[in-house]
């Protein structure tokens, strides 16, 4: 076939396939203006509401220890540590607390060491665990919480680590402040948006912030008696003198029209 032959046939299937080429990139370029023309990410609005519930504190939770220092062979500051915490579960289960609502922790055995000459040696072995107990009801019978820190210093513990308040409901609770959040948001979203001379459509998403406010806890360990390792008498301990709150904030992204 000569020059001119091929020339002539590929002459108009080339222009054929440019001009496909041309249409195509032409119907790519005008779907994404359309996308970003029509679908404007950036014409929204967030207003934030927030919702607050009280509440009493109805459970205390008590982290109670037992410290065993110095004892000659490992096994045997083990053998203490357990009889001892035996006896503390015995004891709080006898005023009244479920096997459910204790929980032991931080179960540790490790070597006392001297230093004479700048030489170290070992001179016994020390052994601690904790016990996490939950005093349920607390709001209608506050004094057990003082009865059990009492029965358990009496059977071995010699530590109580923290004491902190908190709600049997806490899940309700943030259910009923998310409703006054969004309640709170839509009631603000008018006189905003008309502040701000715009006008809003439909709800495009939102999202949650949990306020939780700081957990009612006090630390026993400094107030000598149980705390000090006195294993006399236990320390009263502090308790809530005023409701709580549970806040939440909801911001509500709206779309303008």
């Amino acid at each position: 076939m000569s020059e001119d032959n091929l020339k002539s046939s590929w002459g108009p299937k080339f222009v054929l396939m440019l001009v496909a080429l041309v249409l195509v990139a032409g119907i790519i370029v005008i779907s994404i203006l359309r996308d970003r023309l029509v679908n404007n990410q950036f014409r929204s609005v967030t207003i934030t509401g927030q919702g607050k519930v009280s509440y009493s504190p109805d459970l205390a939770i008590v982290t109670l220890g037992v410290q065993i220092d110095k004892v000659a062979k490992p096994d045997e500051a083990l053998n203490q540590l357990n009889t001892k915490v035996a006896s503390i579960i015995k004891a709080v289960s006898a005023v009244g607390i479920s096997a459910n609502d204790i929980q032991t922790q931080n179960y540790s055995l490790y070597p006392q060491y001297d230093y004479k000459d700048n030489v170290s040696s070992v001179t016994g072995y020390n052994a601690n665990e904790q016990l996490v107990i939950k005093v349920k009801e607390y709001d209608k019978n506050p004094d057990n919480l003082g009865k059990i820190i009492a029965a358990a210093s009496k059977a071995g513990a010699n530590q109580v680590n923290n004491l902190s308040f908190d709600s049997s409901r806490l899940n309700d609770l943030k259910q009923e402040a998310r409703v006054k959040a969004i309640s709170d948001a839509k009631d603000k979203s008018s006189a905003l948006a008309a502040a701000a001379g715009v006008k809003l459509k439909d709800i495009s998403g939102w999202y949650e912030n949990f306020i939780q406010p700081l957990p009612y806890a006090t630390d026993m360990s400094a107030k000598g008696g149980i705390g000090m390792g006195g294993g006399g008498g236990a320390v009263a301990p502090s308790t809530p003198t005023s409701d709580r709150e549970v806040i939440i904030e909801i911001g509500v992204t709206y779309n303008l029209k």
